[in-house]
C-alpha cells in the first residue's frame, strides 16, 4: 500500500488496523503530531491534513490512507511554517504548546478553502480541539493574522521587543512549540530504549492475595516484570505525608483504582501493555469508603491508620457572641463543589537512563528537586546519584506535583541497566493523578444594618481521596481564605481533609480558594438582597485594604488591590442587565511557617549566549520568558541571547512550581544575581565577561505556622487580588466576562492577558460544565470528551484589565497571576445566573438554560 507523506512516496505493508498517529510517531519518528487522548478522538492534538482536509490521525486507520496525500507540520513548506510560527508567537496564541501543532494543521486546512475566515468561523473550525491554557482568544487572533498574511502573500517576521519589563516580548521558544519541534517527554528517543507499562488495581479497596506474573513473563518482548519486592529503597513516598506506595505488595490493601501492582518492561509499549493484561491478581474485595461523611464516622473502615481525618485546620478570632448581637442580616447556606480533572493536554510520561551507579530522569514534573528526593528514597541512593532534567511540559495546573511514573521508570532503568520510558494513556492518567477537591461548605455570614460585615462561621469538609498528596494544605487554604477578599472582624472557620477510597485530590489551580470564594460570594449577594444594599458598593466598603486582617488574622501591610480592581469594573457593572460580581484573594504559595528559597545562576557562556540555571517548571505560564525579561531589565542583555536550563545537576534549588510562587521566588533570586552582573557591565563589555558566573538567592523565613500562637500572624508572604464581572444575556447564556486583576507589576502584558483568559476559561467550565463523577470508588467514565471542557465556540469574550498595586516584597512589586485568574470566576457566574432568574445555585456545575436555536435564514431564490 502506497501513499504520500509530506511530498514523499511511502510504502506500508504492516498492520492495516494501526492508527496513522502510531505510524507517524513510531515508524516515521514524526513527533510534531501529539497524542493527547489515546485514541478517544476528543482533543485534536493529532490533527493532520489528508487530501487537503483536517483529520484526526488517532482514529484514522492505515487502511484508509492508501493513495492519500498526508501533510504534517513538517510538510507545510518554509513560508507557511514561518507565517504560523510567527503569528502565534506575536499574538500570544501559544502557552504550553502541546495542542498547537494540531491547531495549526486545522487552521491551514481552513485557510486553504476559506482565505478570509471570520473569528466565528475559526472558532467553529476549532470545535474538535481542546486548549487548556489559552482560553482560545489569542489562538483565534493568531489564525486571523496568519490568514491575512497568506491571503496577501506577505511574510510575518519573527517577533521581538526591547525585552524590558512591560514589553510584549514573545514567549521563550514559541516558534518551536507552535510547529511541534519542541520535544515533550513522550517525544524523546534513546538508543536501546525499552518501555514500561503499569498494572493497576481492579478494586478501589481490596486485599491483594497474590500477583501471578508467570503467563505475562512469557509474552513476546517481555524483559522483566517488577513488583513491590523489587524496590531497593523505601517504597512509600509522598510530597508531605509519606503514605503513597510506589507499588502495592501481595498481602497489602489497595487504596484506589490507581494503585500500581506491577511494572512490565518490554521492547515496545504495545508488548508491555499486552503482557500487563496477562498478569493474574487474586483479590479479597473490602468495603469501600467513598462518602466523606460516612468516612468521618467512628465505625467507618480506615483508609490509613487510625482515623480518616488527614487534617483539621481551624482559624478563630474575635468575639462571636458580640458580633452576632450587632448583626441585622444573616445569610446561611450549604455549598458544594465537584471533583475536577486537570485535563492537561500532555499525559504523564518519564524516561530514565542508567548513569553509573545512579540514574538520570527526564521529567515533566512541577518540581524536579522533589522528584529527585523521592526517587533517591525509592532506589536507596544518595541525592547526588539521582539527576532529574526538566522537560518543559504540556500543561500541569497542579496535577504534575505528585510523583507519577517517574519512580517506575527510574526503578526499571536502574534494575535493567537500559533506558526505560513509561507513558500513561489518557484513561490511566485520569485514574492515577490527584484531582481538584470536591468540597462541602456550611456558611453563615452576617452584616449590620449599614451593610458592614460582622462575622463568618464556616464548616468545610473536603474529600482528599486515597492519599494525602497536598490535601492537608488545600483544605487549610480553603479555611484560611473562607472570608475571601473581605474584611470580616470575627471568624470561625474550620475544615476537614478526609481520606476516602476515591481518586486522590491535591493541588489544582486556585488550590481550594475557588471553592471558598463560591460560598462567600453567594452569601454576600444574599445579604445585599436582604438588606437592599448595592452589590458593588457593599463589596467596595467591605473589601480588604492596607491594614485589614485576613481570615487567619494576618494584617495586610501594603499592596492590597481589591478596591482598585472593583473600580476597574464599576462602570461595566452599572450598565449590565444581568451582572454577577465576585472578588478574589489568593495567597502566593510561600509561607505557613515553612522557610522557602530559590536560587539562580547566570553564566556568560559566549558573547551571544547567556545561560540561566534555575529550578522552576515551564508549563505554559511563561516563567522562562519572565526570567529572561527580568535579566534584560536589570542588565540590558537582550532576552534573545538568553537560554534557560532546569537540571538538578546545577543545584539551583527550588520548591514546587505551584501557587504562583515562581515569579516571586525566582524573580527575587535573579534580582540578587543581577546586582553583580550589572555592576560588571558598567565597566566591561559582555565579551570580557565570558566564563563568569553570577549566583543569586532569595529566602523567605519569616512567616508563621497556621496554628502559631502569636498576636501578629504572618501566614503568607503575599497575596494577589481580583474582581470579575460576568454578564448573562436574556437567553441565560454567558455574554461576557470582565476580569480586573492586580498583578502588582505586569512584566509582560501579552502573557498576563493570556494567563487570565486561560484561567477564566477554566473557571467558567468549573462553574457550568466540568465534572468527574464517581460512584463507589469508581469514576463513571475516563473519557476526555465527557469532562465538560469548553471548546472555542463556547467561550464568551473576556476583557482583561490590568491593575498594578505593587507588592512591598515582590520583585519590582510583582504578584502571582496564574492562580488568581479563576478564583472569582465561578462565583461570579453563580451570582449572574441568580440575577437572571432569581434562583440561588448552591452546587457546581450549574447547567445553563438550553440555548435557543437560531432560526434559519431563508435565502431568496434566483431565477
Amino acid at each position: 500500500m502506497k501513499f504520500m507523506l509530506n511530498g514523499q512516496e511511502k510504502e506500508f505493508n504492516g498492520d492495516m488496523s494501526m492508527s496513522l498517529l502510531t505510524y507517524l510517531r513510531e515508524h516515521e519518528n514524526i513527533t510534531s503530531i501529539k497524542d493527547g487522548c489515546s485514541g478517544q478522538a476528543s482533543c485534536g492534538a493529532c490533527t493532520v491534513e489528508i487530501d487537503g482536509k483536517a483529520k484526526l490521525s488517532c482514529v484514522t486507520k492505515m487502511s484508509k490512507v492508501e493513495g492519500a496525500s498526508i501533510i504534517t507540520p513538517e510538510g507545510l513548506g518554509d513560508y507557511r511554517r514561518d507565517v504560523f510560527a510567527n503569528a502565534f508567537a506575536e499574538k500570544g496564541g501559544v502557552q504550553c504548546g502541546f495542542c498547537t501543532p494540531g491547531i495549526v494543521m486545522r487552521a491551514d486546512a481552513l485557510i486553504n478553502v476559506n482565505p478570509a475566515p471570520t473569528a466565528d468561523e475559526i472558532k467553529q473550525a476549532l470545535t474538535p480541539h481542546i486548549c487548556r491554557c489559552t482560553g482560545y482568544a489569542k489562538v483565534v487572533d493568531a489564525i486571523e493574522y496568519a490568514a491575512e498574511a497568506i491571503r496577501d502573500e506577505k511574510e510575518i517576521p519573527a517577533p521581538t521587543s526591547p525585552g524590558k519589563l512591560g514589553d510584549r516580548h514573545p514567549k521563550y521558544e514559541a516558534q518551536k512549540l507552535v510547529l511541534g519541534d519542541h520535544q515533550y517527554t513522550d517525544d524523546l528517543r534513546f538508543d536501546g530504549m525499552v518501555h514500561g507499562a503499569l498494572k493497576f488495581s481492579e478494586y478501589p479497596r481490596a486485599r491483594v492475595l497474590s500477583i501471578n506474573t508467570s503467563e505475562a513473563a512469557q509474552m513476546p518482548g517481555v524483559l522483566r516484570i517488577l513488583t513491590a519486592d523489587d524496590v531497593p529503597g523505601e517504597r512509600v513516598i509522598g510530597l508531605i505525608t509519606q503514605d503513597w506506595p510506589l507499588m502495592i505488595a501481595a498481602g497489602e490493601v489497595t487504596h484506589y483504582l490507581g494503585d500500581v501492582l506491577a511494572v512490565v518492561v518490554a521492547g515496545t509499549e504495545a508488548e508491555a501493555r499486552a503482557a500487563t493484561s496477562k498478569i493474574r491478581v487474586e483479590y479479597e474485595p473490602l468495603e469501600v469508603v467513598s462518602d466523606v461523611y460516612e468516612a468521618l464516622k467512628p465505625e467507618s473502615p480506615k483508609v490509613h491508620g487510625e482515623t480518616n481525618i488527614l487534617a483539621h485546620p481551624v482559624f478563630k478570632r474575635g468575639d462571636m457572641e458580640s458580633a452576632k448581637s450587632k448583626t441585622a442580616f444573616v445569610s446561611k447556606g450549604i455549598y458544594e463543589t465537584q471533583r475536577i480533572e486537570h485535563a492537561f493536554m500532555e499525559v504523564e510520561a518519564a524516561v530514565a537512563l542508567p548513569d553509573g551507579d545512579g540514574v538520570v530522569i527526564y521529567s515533566q514534573s512541577q518540581g524536579v528537586y522533589d522528584d529527585r528526593k523521592q526517587i533517591a528514597k525509592l532506589l536507596g541512593l544518595p541525592l547526588e546519584q539521582v539527576r532529574v532534567i526538566l522537560v518543559a511540559n504540556g500543561g500541569g495546573f497542579g496535577g504534575k506535583e505528585d510523583l507519577s511514573v517517574q519512580g517506575h521508570a527510574a526503578l526499571a532503568a536502574k534494575l535493567l541497566g537500559v533506558p526505560v520510558k513509561v507513558h500513561l494513556t489518557r484513561d490511566e492518567s485520569i485514574v492515577m493523578h490527584p484531582k481538584r477537591h470536591p468540597v462541602w461548605m456550611d456558611y453563615e455570614l452576617g452584616c449590620d444594618a449599614e451593610g458592614k460585615l460582622t462575622y463568618l462561621k464556616a464548616r468545610i469538609v473536603g474529600d482528599t481521596g486515597a492519599y494525602a498528596s497536598v490535601g492537608a494544605k488545600v483544605l487549610t487554604r480553603v479555611a484560611s481564605h473562607a472570608a475571601a477578599a473581605y474584611d470580616v472582624p470575627v471568624v470561625m472557620s474550620e475544615a476537614y481533609a478526609v481520606y476516602t477510597n476515591n481518586l486522590p485530590c491535591g493541588a489544582m489551580r486556585g488550590f481550594g480558594v475557588n471553592q471558598a470564594t463560591f460560598a462567600m460570594e453567594s452569601c454576600v449577594d444574599d445579604l445585599c438582597e436582604q438588606g437592599g444594599f448595592d452589590r458593588w458598593q457593599f463589596r467596595y466598603e467591605n473589601a480588604l485594604q492596607d491594614g485589614s486582617k485576613t481570615t487567619t488574622g494576618q494584617t495586610l501591610l501594603g499592596g492590597v488591590g481589591v478596591r482598585r480592581a472593583l473600580e476597574a469594573i464599576k462602570d461595566e457593572f452599572y450598565k449590565t442587565k444581568h451582572a454577577g460580581l465576585a472578588c478574589g484573594l489568593k495567597n502566593t504559595g510561600i509561607g505557613n511557617g515553612m522557610p522557602d528559597a530559590s536560587s539562580a545562576l547566570i553564566t556568560i557562556e559566549a558573547p551571544d549566549k547567556v545561560i540561566i540555571d534555575h529550578g522552576w517548571t515551564e508549563m505554559g505560564q511563561g516563567v522562562n520568558t519572565i526570567a529572561r525579561q527580568l535579566v534584560c531589565n536589570e542588565t540590558g542583555i537582550h532576552p534573545d541571547l538568553i537560554e534557560i536550563r532546569v537540571d538538578t545537576k546545577a543545584e539551583q534549588n527550588a520548591g514546587m512550581t505551584t501557587a504562583s510562587r515562581a515569579t516571586s521566588l525566582l524573580g527575587n533570586a535573579l534580582l540578587d544575581a543581577c546586582k553583580k552582573l550589572a555592576e560588571d557591565l558598567k565597566n566591561k563589555p559582555l565579551t570580557d565577561l565570558v566564563g563568569n558566573e553570577y549566583f543569586g538567592e532569595w529566602i523567605c523565613d519569616w512567616t508563621t505556622k497556621p496554628d502559631a500562637v502569636t498576636d501578629e500572624p504572618i501566614t503568607h508572604y503575599s497575596y494577589s487580588y481580583a474582581a470579575q464581572l460576568v454578564s448573562i444575556d436574556d437567553d441565560g447564556q454567558i455574554e461576557k466576562v470582565v476580569a480586573a486583576h492586580d498583578a502588582g507589576k505586569i512584566y509582560n502584558p501579552m502573557l498576563f492577558e493570556g494567563q487570565v483568559e486561560g484561567a477564566v476559561h477554566m473557571g467558567i467550565g468549573y462553574a457550568i460544565s466540568e465534572d468527574l463523577p464517581m460512584e463507589g470508588g469508581y469514576p463513571l467514565h475516563t473519557n476526555f470528551r465527557k469532562l465538560g471542557i469548553l471548546r472555542a465556540k463556547e467561550m464568551p469574550p473576556v476583557e482583561v484589565i490590568g491593575v498594578e498595586v505593587p507588592d512591598p516584597l515582590g520583585p519590582h512589586g510583582a504578584k502571582g497571576v496564574g492562580e488568581i485568574g479563576l478564583v472569582p470566576t465561578a462565583a461570579a457566574v453563580a451570582n449572574a445566573l441568580y440575577q437572571y432568574d432569581g434562583v440561588r445555585r448552591t452546587k457546581f456545575p450549574m447547567k445553563l438554560p438550553k440555548k435557543p436555536r437560531k432560526k434559519a435564514v431563508k435565502l431568496p431564490q434566483r431565477d
